[in-house]
């Protein structure tokens, strides 16, 4: 388990984290901060536990948005798909009724008189 250094408020805390995240938990930490600098430019310095904390709730809220977000585009993908599936059952349907009209054809140019190549004649 490594340990990383992160700086909220102007402080530092050691947090422990998985191998190899240590890179990702200094962004997260950083974007906290921002949120907390925001807040202490808006509200000046009202303690580190309710700044941690209208912080943390400013973070849930961009995640709520962005769940959302996938939901939305889950939902989208689900409806598109099911167009794009109607679209090729459609398709389907189309060119087994172009096959049978051309199967129909052919069997109606044999029957008044030979084969369809036969009576194509070339200029």
């Amino acid at each position: 388990m490594a340990k990383v250094m992160v700086t909220l408020n102007g402080r530092h805390y050691a947090v422990g984290c998985e191998d190899g995240q240590e890179d990702h938990l200094k962004r997260l930490a950083a974007h906290v901060d921002r949120h907390i600098e925001e807040l202490v430019g808006q509200v000046g310095q009202v303690g580190e536990v309710r700044l941690f904390l209208m912080a943390s709730l400013m973070v849930a809220d961009e995640l709520s948005d962005a769940l959302a977000r996938v939901d939305n585009i889950k939902a989208e993908m689900a409806s598109l798909k099911a167009e794009r599936d109607d679209w090729a059952e459609d398709h389907a349907k189309l060119a087994e009724k172009a096959t049978r009209l051309l199967e129909d054809a052919s069997r109606k140019i044999e029957a008044l008189g030979g084969s369809p190549s036969a009576n194509i004649t070339s200029s």
